[in-house]
């Protein structure tokens, strides 16, 4: 192989792994965007009032003042179907043939009540959320962790 040949072959070579690599610079972000993880609902816990106003006397008025709300964060709606809200102390609500449409909040009251669409009743008579401390624990149909929302000596920490 003669010198020119050698320099020519080199160049080549060089050439190749620079459109080689522009190419793959290119494609990156597209390759990138194209295997993103989709986004799951966005459902969160937006507010809990866990101590009652007023006397704790057990009236379903008294309640019904305990409650914790979610809220969609998304444009789409939410099936929460078989979704499921819990306490410390395992008392769960699940959701039945509930839909969260875009944008919105629901309510979850501990008392009786009749369900709408802001507004939904887990019909205990009893209070559901300690006062003190306890940590209302959102999770999906399928037992996934989605959100929670702690108070009292738990504040800050996430219970998955």
């Amino acid at each position: 192989m003669s010198a020119s040949t050698s320099v020519t072959a080199r160049r080549l070579a060089a050439a190749a792994l620079a459109a080689g690599a522009l190419v793959s610079l290119v494609a990156l972000p597209a390759s990138a965007a194209d295997h993103a993880r989709p986004q799951g609902p966005k459902v969160k816990i937006s507010d809990v009032q866990y101590d009652s106003p007023g006397r704790d006397d057990r009236s379903n008025r008294s309640l019904n003042k305990e409650w914790v709300e979610l809220t969609n964060t998304t444009r789409q709606s939410v099936n929460l179907d078989g979704w499921t809200l819990e306490d410390e102390s395992g008392h769960t609500y699940t959701f039945d043939n509930y839909r969260l449409a875009g944008r919105a909040t629901v309510r979850i009251h501990t008392g009786d009540g009749r369900d709408t669409r802001t507004d939904l009743y887990q019909d205990s008579r009893r209070y559901v959320w300690n006062n003190d401390h306890d940590t209302a624990t959102l999770r999906n149909d399928r037992g996934r962790f989605v959100d929670d929302e702690s108070w009292g000596h738990h504040r800050g920490r996430n219970h998955h």
